[in-house]
Protein backbone atom coordinates (compact mmCIF):
# COMPACT_ATOMS: atom_id res chain seq x y z
CA UNK A 1 0.00 0.00 0.00
CA UNK A 2 1.47 3.52 -1.17
CA UNK A 3 1.79 6.23 0.92
CA UNK A 4 0.14 9.85 -0.36
CA UNK A 5 2.47 12.04 -0.90
CA UNK A 6 1.84 15.55 0.60
CA UNK A 7 2.31 18.32 -1.68
CA UNK A 8 4.40 21.12 -1.35
CA UNK A 9 2.36 24.16 0.40
CA UNK A 10 3.98 27.40 0.06
CA UNK A 11 2.05 28.22 2.69
CA UNK A 12 3.13 26.09 5.15
CA UNK A 13 6.66 26.93 3.82
CA UNK A 14 6.21 30.94 3.88
CA UNK A 15 4.67 30.49 7.65
CA UNK A 16 8.31 28.42 8.57
CA UNK A 17 9.89 31.57 7.01
CA UNK A 18 8.10 34.14 8.64
CA UNK A 19 8.66 32.34 11.93
CA UNK A 20 12.13 32.35 11.45
CA UNK A 21 12.40 36.16 10.65
CA UNK A 22 10.66 36.81 14.11
CA UNK A 23 12.84 34.90 15.97
CA UNK A 24 16.42 36.59 13.89
CA UNK A 25 14.62 39.99 15.18
CA UNK A 26 13.97 38.60 18.63
CA UNK A 27 17.90 38.20 18.75
CA UNK A 28 19.59 41.04 17.03
CA UNK A 29 23.09 40.56 18.56
CA UNK A 30 23.42 37.58 16.72
CA UNK A 31 22.38 38.54 13.83
CA UNK A 32 24.81 41.57 13.94
CA UNK A 33 27.54 39.49 14.63
CA UNK A 34 26.72 37.42 11.48
CA UNK A 35 27.00 40.59 9.37
CA UNK A 36 29.79 42.55 11.28
CA UNK A 37 31.81 39.68 11.35
CA UNK A 38 32.34 38.36 8.01
CA UNK A 39 33.15 41.55 6.67
CA UNK A 40 35.24 42.55 9.30
CA UNK A 41 37.14 39.43 9.06
CA UNK A 42 37.43 40.13 5.15
CA UNK A 43 39.04 43.73 6.20
CA UNK A 44 42.18 42.26 8.79
CA UNK A 45 42.65 39.32 6.52
CA UNK A 46 43.08 41.66 3.40
CA UNK A 47 45.58 44.09 5.69
CA UNK A 48 47.07 42.19 8.07
CA UNK A 49 47.72 38.69 6.17
CA UNK A 50 50.76 38.81 3.63
CA UNK A 51 53.79 36.29 2.97
CA UNK A 52 56.20 39.23 2.19
CA UNK A 53 58.04 40.87 5.13
CA UNK A 54 59.45 44.46 5.04
CA UNK A 55 60.52 47.73 7.22
CA UNK A 56 62.24 45.38 9.46
CA UNK A 57 63.26 47.71 12.35
CA UNK A 58 66.93 48.22 12.45
CA UNK A 59 69.53 49.58 14.92
CA UNK A 60 72.58 50.76 13.69
CA UNK A 61 76.05 51.74 15.65
CA UNK A 62 78.02 53.44 13.57
CA UNK A 63 81.85 53.22 15.14
CA UNK A 64 83.44 54.53 12.14
CA UNK A 65 81.17 58.12 10.93
CA UNK A 66 82.65 58.65 7.72
CA UNK A 67 80.93 59.29 4.26
CA UNK A 68 81.61 55.34 3.74
CA UNK A 69 79.85 54.13 6.68
CA UNK A 70 76.71 56.55 5.84
CA UNK A 71 76.95 55.21 2.31
CA UNK A 72 76.64 51.86 3.54
CA UNK A 73 73.46 52.90 6.35
CA UNK A 74 72.06 54.21 3.55
CA UNK A 75 71.94 51.39 1.36
CA UNK A 76 69.88 49.61 3.86
CA UNK A 77 67.33 52.24 4.52
CA UNK A 78 67.13 52.69 0.50
CA UNK A 79 66.27 48.53 0.82
CA UNK A 80 62.15 48.51 1.40
CA UNK A 81 63.22 45.37 4.16
CA UNK A 82 64.87 47.49 6.65
CA UNK A 83 63.73 50.35 8.61
CA UNK A 84 66.40 52.36 10.68
CA UNK A 85 64.68 53.43 14.18
CA UNK A 86 67.68 54.18 16.38
CA UNK A 87 71.58 55.05 17.10
CA UNK A 88 73.19 53.52 19.57
CA UNK A 89 76.61 53.67 21.44
CA UNK A 90 77.21 50.24 22.92
CA UNK A 91 76.67 46.53 22.79
CA UNK A 92 74.69 46.81 26.23
CA UNK A 93 72.22 48.89 24.07
CA UNK A 94 71.66 46.59 21.17
CA UNK A 95 71.08 43.53 23.80
CA UNK A 96 68.89 45.67 25.48
CA UNK A 97 66.76 46.87 22.30
CA UNK A 98 67.02 43.26 20.90
CA UNK A 99 65.51 41.26 24.23
CA UNK A 100 62.90 43.82 24.80
CA UNK A 101 61.73 43.30 21.18
CA UNK A 102 62.20 46.55 20.11
CA UNK A 103 64.17 46.04 17.14
CA UNK A 104 64.73 42.87 14.80
CA UNK A 105 68.25 43.53 13.80
CA UNK A 106 71.24 45.46 14.68
CA UNK A 107 73.97 47.23 12.21
CA UNK A 108 77.26 47.06 13.55
CA UNK A 109 79.99 49.11 11.72
CA UNK A 110 83.66 49.04 12.87
CA UNK A 111 85.23 51.77 13.45
CA UNK A 112 88.39 51.13 11.09
CA UNK A 113 85.53 50.40 8.26
CA UNK A 114 86.80 52.99 5.83
CA UNK A 115 90.59 52.46 6.34
CA UNK A 116 89.55 48.75 5.99
CA UNK A 117 87.96 49.28 2.66
CA UNK A 118 91.82 50.08 1.05
CA UNK A 119 93.30 46.80 2.77
CA UNK A 120 92.07 44.08 3.30
CA UNK A 121 88.63 44.66 2.76
CA UNK A 122 86.13 45.48 5.20
CA UNK A 123 83.64 43.65 7.56
CA UNK A 124 80.71 44.54 9.44
CA UNK A 125 78.54 43.00 12.18
CA UNK A 126 74.77 41.84 11.83
CA UNK A 127 72.54 40.67 14.66
CA UNK A 128 69.38 39.49 14.69
CA UNK A 129 66.85 38.55 16.53
CA UNK A 130 66.01 34.58 15.41
CA UNK A 131 63.05 34.31 17.49
CA UNK A 132 61.15 34.92 14.70
CA UNK A 133 61.91 32.58 12.31
CA UNK A 134 59.69 34.11 9.45
CA UNK A 135 61.18 37.82 10.55
CA UNK A 136 64.98 36.45 10.95
CA UNK A 137 65.09 34.49 7.48
CA UNK A 138 64.06 37.59 5.81
CA UNK A 139 66.38 39.80 7.72
CA UNK A 140 69.13 37.18 7.28
CA UNK A 141 68.86 37.07 3.42
CA UNK A 142 68.18 40.67 2.42
CA UNK A 143 71.20 41.71 4.90
CA UNK A 144 73.41 39.67 2.76
CA UNK A 145 72.12 40.98 -0.11
CA UNK A 146 72.42 44.88 0.83
CA UNK A 147 75.70 44.12 1.46
CA UNK A 148 76.84 42.00 -1.62
CA UNK A 149 75.04 44.84 -3.55
CA UNK A 150 76.95 47.37 -1.44
CA UNK A 151 80.58 45.61 -2.07
CA UNK A 152 79.92 45.50 -6.03
CA UNK A 153 78.69 48.96 -6.22
CA UNK A 154 82.04 50.25 -4.77
CA UNK A 155 83.91 48.35 -6.95
CA UNK A 156 82.39 49.53 -9.78
CA UNK A 157 82.11 52.82 -9.44
CA UNK A 158 86.21 53.04 -8.41
CA UNK A 159 89.47 51.69 -9.88
CA UNK A 160 90.07 47.78 -9.71
CA UNK A 161 92.53 46.84 -7.15
CA UNK A 162 91.84 50.41 -4.93
CA UNK A 163 89.10 49.09 -2.83
CA UNK A 164 88.50 45.48 -1.45
CA UNK A 165 85.08 44.61 -1.20
CA UNK A 166 82.76 44.51 2.29
CA UNK A 167 82.15 41.10 4.17
CA UNK A 168 79.08 41.09 6.36
CA UNK A 169 79.45 38.61 10.34
CA UNK A 170 76.05 37.54 10.53
CA UNK A 171 74.51 35.64 13.64
CA UNK A 172 70.99 35.03 14.70
CA UNK A 173 70.39 35.24 18.61
CA UNK A 174 67.82 33.28 20.27
CA UNK A 175 67.11 30.98 17.87
CA UNK A 176 70.03 30.28 16.09
CA UNK A 177 68.90 27.37 13.88
CA UNK A 178 65.78 29.39 13.38
CA UNK A 179 63.71 26.49 14.02
CA UNK A 180 59.27 27.13 13.73
CA UNK A 181 58.75 24.66 16.35
CA UNK A 182 60.42 26.75 19.12
CA UNK A 183 58.47 29.83 17.58
CA UNK A 184 55.20 28.75 17.69
CA UNK A 185 54.63 26.14 20.20
CA UNK A 186 54.98 29.15 23.22
CA UNK A 187 52.49 30.77 20.85
CA UNK A 188 50.13 28.20 20.70
CA UNK A 189 49.66 27.56 24.48
CA UNK A 190 48.58 30.75 24.85
CA UNK A 191 46.08 30.56 22.03
CA UNK A 192 44.70 27.39 23.76
CA UNK A 193 44.64 28.66 27.21
CA UNK A 194 42.44 32.13 25.90
CA UNK A 195 40.13 29.76 23.77
CA UNK A 196 39.82 27.18 26.81
CA UNK A 197 39.43 29.97 29.21
CA UNK A 198 36.65 31.72 27.53
CA UNK A 199 34.68 29.85 25.91
CA UNK A 200 34.50 28.19 29.64
CA UNK A 201 33.17 31.06 30.89
CA UNK A 202 31.60 32.67 28.18
CA UNK A 203 29.00 30.41 29.06
CA UNK A 204 28.63 30.73 32.69
CA UNK A 205 26.29 33.23 33.72
CA UNK A 206 24.09 32.80 30.37
CA UNK A 207 23.21 28.95 31.24
CA UNK A 208 22.69 30.18 34.55
CA UNK A 209 19.61 32.63 32.79
CA UNK A 210 18.85 29.61 30.40
CA UNK A 211 17.92 27.21 33.54
CA UNK A 212 16.17 29.98 35.46
CA UNK A 213 18.78 29.82 38.46
CA UNK A 214 19.70 33.39 37.45
CA UNK A 215 16.05 34.28 39.78
CA UNK A 216 17.07 32.64 42.52
CA UNK A 217 20.48 34.47 42.82
CA UNK A 218 19.55 37.56 42.14
CA UNK A 219 16.85 37.34 45.38
CA UNK A 220 19.80 36.28 47.49
CA UNK A 221 22.09 39.07 49.16
CA UNK A 222 25.10 38.29 47.03
CA UNK A 223 27.02 41.24 45.50
CA UNK A 224 27.80 41.20 41.76
CA UNK A 225 31.42 41.24 42.72
CA UNK A 226 30.91 38.05 45.17
CA UNK A 227 28.90 36.24 42.22
CA UNK A 228 31.80 37.06 39.12
CA UNK A 229 34.80 36.39 41.17
CA UNK A 230 33.20 33.27 42.85
CA UNK A 231 32.56 32.58 39.38
CA UNK A 232 36.11 33.10 38.22
CA UNK A 233 37.44 30.56 40.96
CA UNK A 234 36.97 27.58 39.65
CA UNK A 235 38.21 28.37 36.52
CA UNK A 236 41.41 29.50 37.46
CA UNK A 237 42.18 26.14 38.75
CA UNK A 238 40.71 24.69 35.36
CA UNK A 239 43.07 26.98 33.24
CA UNK A 240 46.25 26.01 35.48
CA UNK A 241 45.61 22.70 34.78
CA UNK A 242 45.33 23.12 31.10
CA UNK A 243 48.34 25.48 31.30
CA UNK A 244 50.71 22.51 33.42
CA UNK A 245 49.46 20.20 30.69
CA UNK A 246 50.06 22.26 27.63
CA UNK A 247 53.84 23.08 28.88
CA UNK A 248 54.66 19.62 29.75
CA UNK A 249 53.74 18.49 26.35
CA UNK A 250 55.74 21.43 25.29
CA UNK A 251 59.27 20.36 27.54
CA UNK A 252 58.72 16.60 26.42
CA UNK A 253 57.40 15.58 23.49
CA UNK A 254 58.01 18.86 21.72
CA UNK A 255 61.67 19.44 23.40
CA UNK A 256 61.06 23.21 23.12
CA UNK A 257 63.25 24.54 26.63
CA UNK A 258 62.28 27.08 28.68
CA UNK A 259 65.86 29.44 28.73
CA UNK A 260 64.15 32.28 31.37
CA UNK A 261 62.81 32.10 34.64
CA UNK A 262 59.33 29.09 35.56
CA UNK A 263 58.58 31.25 37.79
CA UNK A 264 57.75 33.67 36.28
CA UNK A 265 55.56 32.08 33.23
CA UNK A 266 53.68 30.62 35.96
CA UNK A 267 52.98 33.68 37.05
CA UNK A 268 52.46 36.08 34.28
CA UNK A 269 50.22 33.09 32.95
CA UNK A 270 48.13 33.20 35.45
CA UNK A 271 47.69 36.70 35.08
CA UNK A 272 46.69 36.01 31.55
CA UNK A 273 44.46 33.67 32.64
CA UNK A 274 42.61 35.93 35.20
CA UNK A 275 42.43 39.09 32.49
CA UNK A 276 40.78 35.87 30.30
CA UNK A 277 38.34 34.78 32.49
CA UNK A 278 37.35 38.36 32.87
CA UNK A 279 36.70 38.65 29.55
CA UNK A 280 34.75 35.71 29.15
CA UNK A 281 32.42 36.83 32.14
CA UNK A 282 31.73 39.92 30.52
CA UNK A 283 31.37 38.13 27.54
CA UNK A 284 28.28 36.03 28.91
CA UNK A 285 27.03 39.06 31.00
CA UNK A 286 26.48 40.79 27.22
CA UNK A 287 24.62 37.45 25.80
CA UNK A 288 20.92 36.84 25.87
CA UNK A 289 21.82 32.59 25.10
CA UNK A 290 24.36 30.14 24.84
CA UNK A 291 24.43 30.85 21.06
CA UNK A 292 24.97 33.76 20.97
CA UNK A 293 27.48 34.30 23.70
CA UNK A 294 29.45 31.39 21.47
CA UNK A 295 29.35 34.04 18.87
CA UNK A 296 30.49 36.70 20.74
CA UNK A 297 33.61 34.33 21.91
CA UNK A 298 34.43 33.63 18.23
CA UNK A 299 34.52 36.99 17.61
CA UNK A 300 37.29 37.75 20.05
CA UNK A 301 39.44 34.78 19.71
CA UNK A 302 39.76 35.09 15.15
CA UNK A 303 40.84 38.35 15.35
CA UNK A 304 43.36 37.71 18.38
CA UNK A 305 44.37 35.00 16.21
CA UNK A 306 45.45 37.31 13.30
CA UNK A 307 46.34 39.91 14.22
CA UNK A 308 47.85 39.41 18.02
CA UNK A 309 51.08 37.74 16.07
CA UNK A 310 50.68 34.45 16.24
CA UNK A 311 50.44 33.55 12.89
CA UNK A 312 51.58 36.50 10.91
CA UNK A 313 54.41 38.96 11.93
CA UNK A 314 53.23 42.23 13.09
CA UNK A 315 55.70 44.40 11.83
CA UNK A 316 54.52 43.75 8.05
CA UNK A 317 50.77 45.37 9.12
CA UNK A 318 50.00 48.95 8.40
CA UNK A 319 50.17 51.17 11.88
CA UNK A 320 46.18 50.73 11.99
CA UNK A 321 46.26 47.22 11.90
CA UNK A 322 49.47 47.12 14.48
CA UNK A 323 47.18 49.48 16.83
CA UNK A 324 44.31 47.29 17.05
CA UNK A 325 46.36 44.16 17.99
CA UNK A 326 47.06 46.24 20.85
CA UNK A 327 43.80 46.06 22.01
CA UNK A 328 44.07 42.29 22.19
CA UNK A 329 45.59 41.15 25.65
CA UNK A 330 46.54 37.63 23.64
CA UNK A 331 49.15 39.66 22.31
CA UNK A 332 51.36 40.99 25.23
CA UNK A 333 51.07 37.12 26.61
CA UNK A 334 52.53 35.94 23.49
CA UNK A 335 55.76 38.61 23.85
CA UNK A 336 56.19 36.90 27.54
CA UNK A 337 56.30 33.25 26.64
CA UNK A 338 58.37 33.84 23.15
CA UNK A 339 60.55 36.09 25.26
CA UNK A 340 60.85 33.85 28.43
CA UNK A 341 60.78 30.72 26.03
CA UNK A 342 63.57 32.02 23.84
CA UNK A 343 65.13 34.63 25.47
CA UNK A 344 65.38 34.30 28.70
CA UNK A 345 64.42 37.58 29.91
CA UNK A 346 63.20 38.16 33.19
CA UNK A 347 60.11 41.03 34.42
CA UNK A 348 62.72 44.07 33.95
CA UNK A 349 62.34 43.57 30.13
CA UNK A 350 58.26 42.29 30.18
CA UNK A 351 57.17 44.76 33.07
CA UNK A 352 55.27 46.98 30.29
CA UNK A 353 53.57 43.65 29.14
CA UNK A 354 52.81 42.62 32.63
CA UNK A 355 51.46 46.33 33.48
CA UNK A 356 48.87 45.89 30.51
CA UNK A 357 47.89 42.65 31.20
CA UNK A 358 46.84 43.99 34.57
CA UNK A 359 45.14 47.12 33.28
CA UNK A 360 43.49 45.16 31.11
CA UNK A 361 42.38 42.60 33.73
CA UNK A 362 41.35 46.11 36.08
CA UNK A 363 38.90 47.32 33.32
CA UNK A 364 37.74 44.54 32.29
CA UNK A 365 36.46 43.27 35.89
CA UNK A 366 34.99 46.83 36.28
CA UNK A 367 32.92 46.47 33.21
CA UNK A 368 31.78 43.25 33.98
CA UNK A 369 30.46 44.12 37.27
CA UNK A 370 29.15 47.70 36.29
CA UNK A 371 26.96 45.39 33.59
CA UNK A 372 26.24 42.60 35.77
CA UNK A 373 24.61 45.02 38.40
CA UNK A 374 22.64 46.88 35.71
CA UNK A 375 21.65 43.52 34.17
CA UNK A 376 20.07 42.66 37.79
CA UNK A 377 18.05 46.13 38.24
Amino acid sequence: MSKEKTPFSFTRYASIVKKEIIQIKKDPGSLAIAIVLPVMLLFLLGYAVSSEIDNIEMVVWDQNQTAESRSLIQSFENSRYFLQTGRVQSYDEIEKMLDQGDVSMALIIPRTYSNDLLTEGASVQILIDGSDPTVSKTALSNSKLVVQNKSIQIQSQLTAGILQPVKEDSRVLYNPTMEVMNFNIPALIGLILQEVILLLTAFSLVREKERGTMEQLIVTPIKSSELILGKLTPYIGIGLFSFLLVLITALTWFGVPVQGSMTLLIGLSILFMITTLAMGILVSTLAKNQLQAMHMAFAIILPSVILSGFVFPREPMPLIIQALGGFIPLTYYLEILRGIFLKGIGLEELWSQTLILIGFTVLLCVITTLRFKKNLE
